[in-house]
């Protein structure tokens, strides 16, 4: 099925290329210039579809193109734009073949099955299927078993030419090497440039909780202190009475800096790793909250495990907040050297994954919410895939690549 649906996009494609071939001939007359753009949009629309198509078919992953220019001038200068081109009259003869090939030996398998066996007589002495003169009951029945093991044999093939166009559809459809790392250049330029953003936001948290907090009470234990030192030889019981009020301050500084540090790294994850943190969270919230750990045994590193905790401890407070939802699913899983992470909610939907996030606002330079998740992967090469209908369900996806160790190789230690 899939190898006929290749067969069919590779015959309409030429449609594509040649609505574009005319734009660019109706250029010299000036008709070309309000043409082309849209031309080449349909044109970036189906290949976008052939590269989705081929990382769910075949798992290649091509990589995806910087968004079309907006004039017709700087369109002519893009070079994903001719390499798309390119792909459109090429497909048909490369990557079109490739996948005609399972097809032609199913459908003559299937001409030896569904005619043969009934209308062999009618067709004479001349009656051949492959090397077999089919003139008797025995030849009608060797061609139709020759018929089935061309149809097993496409069977068989169908996912080594689905795989073989996969790997041309990657080489058609990617940037040359030189253009992914100029690519790759200024995105981990601007990764960079948010990962310091967020270290600097962090630490004025820190600072900011730790002068409004502890640091208040501190000052304020010692003036106590200080007045409760002064009337020991005056007033005894007054003395006592503020030595009972420092103990109750110090417990107060105590107790801040304890949230302080849960804020900036969470005992149960450093001890326990991030699916015991995560189960940490659901029963934190007054959501039903379902947590399914399929975790391998080992650890994953420090800073990934903090940015997912917190990622999802971002996703738990959306959701109770922002969508009306009463249960939420999690799943976290590592598989292929990458850290998967769903979060689902039953929830109204509708939120949106960008600027701002589409159920909150801003706040401050380095924005919040979903916004704020996002900002927090990209550090790490991470993604958020955000599946969020009106209506719900939401759904969620964190992907970060990374390493998982051994269990007497953690990240974390609880001597740490």
């Amino acid at each position: 099925m899939r190898c006929q649906r290749h067969s069919l996009s590779a015959l309409v494609l030429p449609l594509y290329g040649a609505a574009v071939v005319g734009a660019l001939l109706l250029l010299p007359i000036g008709l070309g210039f309000p043409l082309l753009p849209r031309a080449a949009a349909a044109l970036r629309r189906r290949a976008d579809r052939q590269r989705q198509r081929t990382a769910d078919w075949s798992g290649g992953r091509a990589a995806p193109p910087a968004p079309l220019p907006g004039t017709t001038r700087a369109l002519l200068g893009d070079e994903t734009f001719w390499r798309e081109l390119r792909w459109a009259w090429l497909e048909p003869v490369t990557g079109g073949l490739i996948v005609a090939a399972p097809l032609c030996l199913f459908w003559y398998g299937a001409f030896a099955v569904l005619v043969q066996p009934f209308a062999w007589r009618e067709f004479g002495e001349g009656n051949w299927y492959a090397f077999v003169p089919v003139r008797s009951t025995a030849t009608m029945t060797a061609a139709l078993a020759l018929g089935l093991a061309f149809a097993a044999a496409a069977v068989a093939l169908a996912p080594r030419a689905l795989a073989g166009h996969g790997r041309w559809s990657v080489r058609a459809l990617s940037a040359p090497y030189t253009t992914e790392l100029v690519r790759r250049i200024d995105h981990l330029t601007g990764t960079r440039a948010d990962a310091l953003d967020v270290q600097a936001a962090e630490l004025r948290r820190i600072e900011r909780d730790l002068h409004d907090g502890a640091q208040a009470r501190l000052v304020a234990l010692g003036m106590t202190l200080e007045e409760a030192t002064r009337l020991l030889e005056t007033d005894l019981p007054a003395a006592r009475a503020l030595l009972v009020e420092v103990r109750a301050t110090s417990e107060r500084a105590l107790q801040d800096l304890r949230e302080l540090v849960h804020g900036i790294l969470p005992p149960v994850l450093a001890d326990r790793g991030l699916g015991d943190a995560v189960r940490s969270l659901a029963l934190d919230s007054f959501l039903d909250v379902r947590v399914d750990n399929a975790l391998p045994p080992g650890r994953l590193p420090a800073a990934v495990e903090s940015a997912a905790y917190f990622a999802v401890a971002e996703l738990l407070a959306n959701a109770a907040k922002h969508s009306g939802a009463r249960q939420v699913a999690i799943h976290l899983c590592h598989h292929g050297g990458v850290l998967r992470v769903s979060v689902t909610d039953d929830g109204r939907g509708g939120a949106a994954a960008g600027p701002t996030d589409g159920r909150t606002t801003a706040a401050g330079p380095t924005g919040s919410g979903l916004a704020g998740v996002r900002r927090r992967l990209l550090a790490f090469d991470g993604t958020l895939t955000l599946h969020s209908p009106p209506g719900g369900p939401t759904l969620a996806t964190l992907e970060i690549p990374c390493a998982l160790s051994s269990p007497k190789t953690s990240s974390f230690s609880a001597t740490d």
